[in-house]
């Protein structure tokens, strides 16, 4: 398991994240099992928001109940979780923020956040209120470090007026198939081509060049939960083939290929689960420590549709 010194933090994690937005109906036993798989399998960050689990801080509290963390315990992960998502709308304001995080604090289990993210962008966002809870609780000790979620460039660069913390990461979507913030950049200037329509303004680029962390959110995703590619043979036939032949040839399982296509970027992403099944964990973290070759990586590219001009 390949871990990362993250820039803009004091974190060393993995760069395998287990995410815990589906462990709402899993018993204390199950959910034990995920984690003790996922850290033995080298894991060390844990992805929560305060809305998974359909009331506000379920599966943070399943999974702080669950465990029943130790301090020393505690100290040997790095727990993320998320901000800004409410019952149809998105709030921003420092109000909401704060109690969001007190919330999320004592559904934990813990008395501090070592990463937390505003999950998705907020139109109504006032930076200097966000800037304000920012600071309360990094003077609190609350959070240690913050970022954003499926942020833009300029929505970045609008906080960072106010904030005075570095907003060192970025979770957004990718996998192999719903790939826009690469396959863009390949097909650039190719006028009348879709792959070369800009929907996300740089976020790869901009990311890179302020060491901002990306982690990739539904890596096994089609598109935006359209089901997995994986074992798709109708619609990604080619893809699976591929997939089935790296897999042979790199001595892994198809999940660890599709994570090692992430992995192998140089812009030292993260990929973050979604999966409660163990075998599925080890079979992901095991792909960390496969580097793809580069011939390899664009087969898998162009395999799943993408054009190389």
């Amino acid at each position: 398991m390949k871990t990362l010194e993250l820039p803009q933090t004091d974190l060393t994690a993995s760069d395998i994240v287990l995410g815990l937005m589906r462990i709402t109906d899993m018993s204390d036993e199950e959910i034990r099992t995920l984690v003790g798989t996922a850290r033995d399998a080298g894991i060390t960050m844990f992805d929560h928001a305060a809305v998974y689990g359909g009331a506000m801080h379920h599966c943070e509290r399943r999974f702080g109940e669950a465990l029943g963390l130790s301090s020393s315990e505690r100290d040997e992960i790095v727990i993320q979780t998320k901000v800004g998502i409410r019952d149809g709308y998105f709030d921003f304001s420092k109000e909401h923020i704060l109690e969001s995080v007190d919330g999320s604090l004592e559904a934990l289990h813990t008395d501090h956040i070592d990463v937390l993210l505003l999950h998705r962008p907020d139109a109504l966002v006032e930076p200097d209120e966000v800037a304000a809870a920012f600071d309360e609780l990094h003077t609190a000790g609350k959070v240690k470090h913050f970022g954003v979620s499926n942020h833009t460039p300029g929505q970045v660069e609008l906080l960072k007026r106010s904030v005075r913390q570095p907003l060192a990461f970025n979770q957004v979507q990718l996998s192999i198939t719903h790939a826009n913030l690469v396959a863009q950049g390949v097909a650039s200037n190719m006028a009348g081509l879709e792959q070369s329509v800009d929907r996300d303004n740089g976020i790869l680029d901009y990311s890179r060049l302020n060491d901002i962390t990306l982690q990739a959110w539904s890596p096994f995703q089609k598109g935006f939960f359209d089901g997995v590619f994986l074992g798709d043979r109708e619609q990604y036939g080619e893809l699976n083939d591929v997939i089935d032949e790296l897999a042979d040839a790199y001595d892994c399982t198809p999940t660890g290929i599709a994570v090692a296509w992430i992995t192998r970027h140089p812009a030292q992403m993260q990929v973050v689960l979604g999966t409660t099944n163990p075998q599925r964990v080890r079979d992901s973290a095991a792909g960390s420590d496969v580097r793809l070759s580069r011939p390899d990586w664009y087969r898998l590219f162009t395999a799943a549709g993408h054009l190389v001009p």
